[in-house]
């Protein structure tokens, strides 16, 4: 298939900045194969069966997003430069790749100052991020990052107004437990405590897995032919007690409903053939596209994605390309609100 393949037509108005509160009244198209129906979040107990189990991403995003001014006197010149970064993932040597802008300003042995508490020095720079090594870890570090970053909110929202103090609770799921993203799991931005209580209460459960949300998710597919894009790995892990809960509930004739595509990502990567879910930890770069066999996951809830984008493909593998431009075209001209604050949509694959 092609990039072009993938495209539709969006308003500009519908790009949503700010999330609706409180976070379950956000709309929520259900759409059984082509069958569509409108509602809104706190509806999703009655779109559930007992027995079903929610599948939650418990990551915990990071203030990945820092401004900074690059010092030089090196051969490449000298002289500052205002450098602003989004952390992307951690190396195994402690290093952190990071989107830079802008990147041709940066050459290896620069360093970048982001305020008096912390600064990194340039080890690499890359076609498309720099490899930074910064001056503290640990615990230190985190600290550092916390006074001197800002939420990461994707590239459509930071180009129409800068991260507040808003965004440290809006751009956080309430069930996120274990720091290392840098983008948020979006989908699950919709529940709350009282929602979760409710799904409970209706025989849905719940288990969670972490996958850290890597920056590659912002980055555009630029090839034509669909099938040659490779994705950016991130890290995520399953424990045994999730693996054991998810199978289970397979077993009994529950279906598994991840909450948003890093969830399922996590979920198939983790899945044998038969749809046995592993205890699993480490990288994941799977790249779900139409003509990918679903192993683990009966339906998805998720937000609407960006034109020509992964997670587009992703969706269109679970419900069919042509079923989700149709789907999307009912989003467009029904208002939903589009993209990572928007609405959200829960789909059950055609049988």
């Amino acid at each position: 298939m092609k990039l072009s393949d993938f495209d539709f037509d969006l308003p500009e108005q519908l790009v949503a900045t700010r999330p609706v509160r409180p976070r379950p009244a956000a709309r929520l198209l259900v759409a059984h194969g082509a069958a569509i129906t409108d509602a809104h979040v706190r509806d999703l107990p009655g779109f559930l069966r007992p027995g079903d189990r929610l599948v939650l991403n418990n990551t915990r995003v990071i203030a990945a997003r820092l401004s900074g001014e690059r010092r030089r006197d090196s051969p490449h010149g000298s002289g500052a430069a205002r450098i602003e970064i989004t952390l992307a993932a951690p190396a195994p040597d402690g290093t952190w790749l990071a989107l830079a802008k802008p990147l041709r300003k940066l050459a290896a042995g620069d360093v970048i100052r982001f305020g008096p508490g912390l600064a990194a020095r340039v080890e690499e720079r890359g076609a498309e991020m720099a490899r930074l090594r910064f001056d503290r870890a640990g615990a230190a570090f985190d600290a550092a990052l916390a006074a001197a970053g800002a939420m990461p909110l994707p590239p459509y929202i930071a180009a129409r107004r800068p991260a507040d103090a808003r965004d440290v609770e809006d751009y956080q799921t309430v069930f996120a437990r274990h720091p290392g993203a840098v983008a948020a799991p979006t989908a699950s931005l919709h529940f709350d405590d009282e929602l979760l209580a409710r799904l409970r209460a209706g025989g849905v459960e719940t288990s969670e897995v972490t996958l850290h949300v890597g920056a590659g998710t912002f980055l555009p597919v630029k090839v034509e032919d669909v099938a040659s894009h490779r994705m950016h790995a991130e890290r995520g892990r399953i424990d045994p007690d999730a693996a054991a809960e998810i199978n289970a509930t397979r077993a009994a004739g529950g279906r598994i409903v991840p909450v948003g595509t890093t969830a399922l990502r996590l979920l198939e990567t983790a899945a044998d053939p038969g749809g046995r879910v592993a205890p699993w930890a480490g990288e994941t770069d799977i790249f779900i596209h139409p003509g990918y066999r679903f192993r683990a996951t009966d339906a998805l809830m998720t937000n609407f994605h960006l034109p020509r984008s992964t997670l587009l493909m992703l969706v269109a593998a679970l419900m069919g390309r042509e079923t989700v431009l149709e789907i999307y075209a009912h989003a467009v001209r029904a208002r939903y609100r589009f993209f990572s604050y928007g609405d959200a949509s829960l789909l059950f694959p055609p049988r």
